[in-house]
């Protein structure tokens, strides 16, 4: 969920949630107000009926109390306490039954206590709490729907800025000197054109480190290609020489296989670099089944001499990426499965619509999955770098593709899903 959206649901929330609460404290402050009041009115009513009765000695008349009830009952010698009541009231001309509220207390007259008990209608004081309580439901709802719309467009356009930059900071790239897409757009707010001027800074210093690393690692390379070549050349001569003895011979090819390594290993991370920076981009439509028939083939002399059984399962398949890239995957894969492979192996390849799967018998037991595609981790028999299989899984991430290893005995499994 988006920032906005949870800042309107917050506020939304607690805004109903304050005007709720205090919309039910203003409806008891006002019942108790007007609870006060009647008990006031009521209290005024009971002593004029006792000022009455002790000046005339008499009980008043219903006509007396205008439109309040008055009743009055002997109760002998019983005495009773002042007290307040919410009682039914029932209206004298329509008789419809209303909320009241009452005072009971006690007269004397000749010697009898009389229990009086004087009734007013509470409809007055209800109804203005319900007009108060309508007006208080009615700006709630007005404020409500006021600040979604204004969190909702209002503040959205505040926000736009931060996604212009979020979305120069998706597109940034630091192998290419594009300008960004929020780069002329209006910030107002001095928080996000901050965070603009930060992200300037960061992206051209990120440019300037990567295209010094960038040219030291061309220049280095460059350079130990040609001192390696030299000393291939030279060790090649030296091979040749009919005077070595057996002893010289074989220093010699060691120090020859090194050197192949370290180039090979050069070589390799060079494709790393231009891999995860996007530097190859020739892009064409390939069928993918085509391809496979051609790498077996290349295979077949080391198929052969191992006395694998290879199996393959092929359906039509084309894929968009480059070719150059693809090749290499395939050789990763299909070179992975052979080498390490057992003599009278089974090596079983199956492509769909939907993946390439790539099953190969071997004398190790399951691979760590967690592992098994980082730099220069390799099993105990692999003669190889460590990084085929790394440069297979930066390939498939440069397309989108999955690449994904399992072991059910006895074959290891290399899926890639499109």
């Amino acid at each position: 969920m988006k920032l906005a959206q949870q800042y309107t649901r917050a506020s939304i929330i607690i805004t109903f949630s304050i005007l709720f609460f205090a919309g039910i404290i203003y409806y008891v402050a006002i019942s108790y107000i007007s609870n006060n009041q009647l008990d006031r009115d009521l209290t005024e009513e009971i002593d004029e009926v006792t000022y009455y009765v002790n000046r005339y000695h008499k009980l008043p008349t219903p006509v007396d109390f205008d439109e309040d009830q008055a009743t009055f009952m002997p109760i002998g010698q019983r005495t009773i306490q002042r007290r307040f009541v919410n009682i039914p009231f029932v209206e004298p001309n329509s008789k419809k039954t209303e909320s009241g509220r009452a005072v009971i207390d006690m007269i004397r007259l000749n010697g009898i206590n009389y229990q009086v008990t004087i009734a007013e209608s509470k409809e007055g004081t209800e109804y203005l709490a319900q007009i108060i309580g309508v007006i208080t439901i009615t700006l709630t709802a007005i404020m409500l729907a006021a600040l979604f719309f204004t969190n909702r467009y209002i503040l959205n356009g505040l926000w736009q800025p931060f996604y212009k930059l979020l979305g120069g900071l998706k597109s940034f790239s630091v192998a290419n000197n594009m300008e960004y897409h929020y780069a002329e757009y209006p910030v107002k707010a001095d928080e996000f054109r901050e965070l603009r001027e930060a992200i300037d800074t960061m992206a051209t210093k990120a440019r300037g480190d990567y295209q010094t690393l960038k040219n030291f690692t061309e220049n280095a390379s460059h350079e130990m290609m040609t001192p390696l070549a030299v000393i291939a050349s030279k060790l090649d001569t030296l091979i040749q020489d009919e005077d070595l003895n057996a002893a010289h011979y074989e220093q010699l090819y060691n120090i020859s296989l090194s050197i192949n390594k370290l180039s090979r290993l050069n070589q390799s991370l060079l494709l790393l670099v231009k891999i995860d920076n996007k530097q190859i981009k020739d892009s064409a439509l390939i069928n993918l089944k085509e391809l496979i028939d051609e790498k077996v083939n290349q295979f077949q002399e080391m198929i052969r001499n191992k006395e694998i059984t290879i199996t393959c399962e092929l359906a039509n398949k084309n894929i968009y990426a480059s070719q150059y890239l693809v090749d290499i995957l395939l050789n990763n894969l299909l070179s992975n499965a052979v080498r390490h492979n057992i003599k009278d192996g089974r090596i079983n390849i199956r492509l769909d619509a939907a993946q390439l799967v790539i099953e190969n018998t071997s004398p190790q037991s399951s691979l760590d999955e967690t592992k098994i595609f980082e730099r220069f981790e390799k099993g105990k028999t692999s003669e190889g770098m460590g990084l085929g299989l790394t440069i297979a899984r930066n390939i498939c991430n440069n397309y989108a593709f999955d690449l994904s290893y399992s072991f059910a005995e006895p074959f290891h499994s290399f899926t890639v899903r499109f």
